[in-house]
């Protein structure tokens, strides 16, 4: 994940699923409608901050408890720094 803050009071989101690291279309909508379903259960907790998530090899590799659970992390990580500042 890449975060930057922005001028807003929102958090918005933005996805780079690349084609080299989920080659089927199923595995890159699979990771994309998790990605959303975890960032709106959790946005209300995010200060106003633009995040993109990006993905690494070995990512279809994951179950998909694996998946809610990487993401789940990154996102207590996000929420950690907007405590901070």
């Amino acid at each position: 994940m890449l975060a930057r803050r922005n001028q807003l009071e929102h958090p918005r989101l933005g996805l780079a699923i690349a084609k080299k690291h989920a080659n089927s279309a199923v595995a890159r909508n699979l990771i994309k409608r998790a990605t959303r379903e975890s960032f709106r259960l959790l946005q209300h907790k995010l200060c106003g901050v633009d995040v993109v998530v990006l993905t690494r090899p070995g990512v279809t590799k994951l179950s998909r408890a694996e998946l809610h659970a990487s993401l789940a992390k990154l996102w207590s990580k996000m929420i950690e720094r907007c405590k901070d500042s």
